[in-house]
């Protein structure tokens, strides 16, 4: 049952046909198809890479499934889409939280973050009930109880809840963290083509490179490092949780985690319109936002069971479609086994291990304060009704509640037999409140700037 209901009045306003700019393989060739392919790639690659860097989950686990995942996903939507999958930075309160968590039982943050895979693995899951409550009723009935004003300050939370963190590594070196400020800031607002599209990318390599000239970096695990290996080792998986597990850990990653998948489908779901609108496809009638929140679910799912954060799909690759105007999934398809293929390089995994602290705080100082940005966005282009009483109370609780339980109770309070995390109070409380009170407003597929507001990268290029 497609959702095309919602779907056809959502995007027809802002459909155009790009069909002369299309070009497809049998006229591309194979040498230029694999150009792309690398180019698609690259343009991933500053992005994908910097989650792990931060969570300190597997690089080569990472890269392989953002591969599989991409190919997953296409899987899912008929071949038809041609976005690629990476690593989501929604999640990184999420695997903070539960490393937090861990931590106050004596646990290392290696041992913890199996955990919080189970509990993005989860998330992972929630997508398909999501998927299949949209087939069933429509997106309007289902988006009434996740509304701008729950999404928006729960967003805000997760960059400032994560600020710290930035901070403490920035202080380890601050004329190198904001060497990438300054890098990340340069092109992002000044730069053409495919320096604005990965300004992160060009943020880490330059502060890398410079601390790499002062000596500020130690390299003897690249040396050491094998050419070719296994890109996920059992012990860094979900699985490794069952030989011994917490079982009051488990749950309170998953109660943790589970709620930050709303904000990440709402980003979905600006994704869909942002590849539909450059394409020139209407992607979320035909093969149906059903299918593509399935397929992205599927994707996080799989590769939180081997180590590797959360996917999502990717606004760079939606970048370089509208620069190059190629939208065959060929493309992307090739970028993903590209991917796939350097993930079984255990050196590469340990150059971009050897990263000061200093570049990855820099970085990290953008990032988080962007997702907040990203939520105060959310809010405003809705048009939330602060002088609702309704409006105000929940949007307080929220940001209250996920900051003060973040710096004032160690990351978490306990209930007995599980403690929760501060976003995971807040996303509850903040969901239940909406439930019960009266004045709800929203209407999904009304406002399709608003509804398409959630992005968190950096680096969004939009087709006017």
């Amino acid at each position: 049952m497609r959702t095309s209901r919602d779907a056809k009045t959502f995007n027809t306003s802002y459909m155009t046909n790009n069909s002369q700019a299309i070009y497809d393989a049998r006229i591309l060739g194979r040498g230029k198809m694999l150009t792309l392919g690398f180019q698609h790639m690259f343009a991933m690659f500053g992005a994908t890479i910097l989650v792990p860097v931060i969570t300190g989950l597997s690089m080569s686990a990472t890269l392989l499934f953002a591969g599989l995942g991409t190919l997953i996903f296409h899987l899912c939507t008929k071949m038809r889409v041609p976005a690629f999958l990476g690593s989501s930075f929604a999640f990184l309160g999420g695997y903070a939280a539960v490393v937090a968590m861990g931590e106050s039982q004596g646990m290392s943050a290696a041992q913890s973050l199996p955990y919080a895979c189970i509990g993005v693995f989860c998330a992972g899951l929630f997508y398909f009930v999501i998927a299949g409550l949209f087939a069933a009723f429509g997106a309007k009935k289902v988006m009434r109880f996740f509304p701008p004003i729950v999404t928006g300050p729960i967003i805000i939370a997760i960059g400032l809840t994560l600020s710290g963190s930035a901070i403490q590594n920035c202080s380890q070196n601050w004329w190198i963290a904001l060497l990438a400020i300054v890098i990340i800031i340069v092109c992002n607002i000044w730069g053409r083509g495919m320096i604005k599209i990965i300004p992160i990318l060009l943020g880490v390599l330059g502060s890398y490179l410079v601390a790499a000239c002062f000596g500020l970096c130690d390299f003897s695990a690249v040396r050491e490092a094998a050419w070719i290996g296994a890109p996920f080792h059992w012990e860094n998986t979900a699985f490794a949780v069952f030989k011994n597990p917490n079982w009051g850990l488990v749950v309170s990653a998953i109660i943790a985690i589970l709620p930050i998948s709303l904000a990440t489908m709402m980003e979905h779901i600006g994704d869909m319109c942002a590849i539909s609108s450059t394409t020139g496809e209407n992607f979320l009638e035909d093969p149906g936002l059903h299918r593509t929140l399935m397929g992205d679910g599927l994707a996080t799912a799989v590769a939180s069971l081997f180590g590797a954060p959360a996917n999502t799909t990717y606004g760079e690759n939606t970048g370089v479609l509208n620069l190059t105007k190629v939208f065959d999934p060929k493309v992307v398809r090739i970028a993903a086994i590209l991917a796939i293929i350097l993930s079984f390089c255990p050196k590469f995994s340990a150059l971009i291990g050897a990263m000061p602290a200093s570049t990855i705080g820099g970085v990290s100082l953008v990032l988080y304060g962007m997702i907040s940005a990203v939520g105060v966005r959310n809010v405003v282009e809705n048009q939330v009704d602060f002088t609702a009483s309704r409006n105000v109370l929940i949007a307080a609780l929220i940001l209250v509640l996920a900051i003060g339980i973040k710096y004032g109770a160690n990351d978490s309070i306990s209930l007995g037999f599980t403690s929760l995390s501060g976003l995971a109070v807040a996303a509850i409380t903040g969901i239940f409140l909406n439930a019960v009170l009266p004045g709800k407003d929203y209407e999904f597929g009304k406002n399709q700037k608003g509804d398409t507001s959630v992005d968190f990268e950096v680096n969004r290029v939009k087709k006017s």
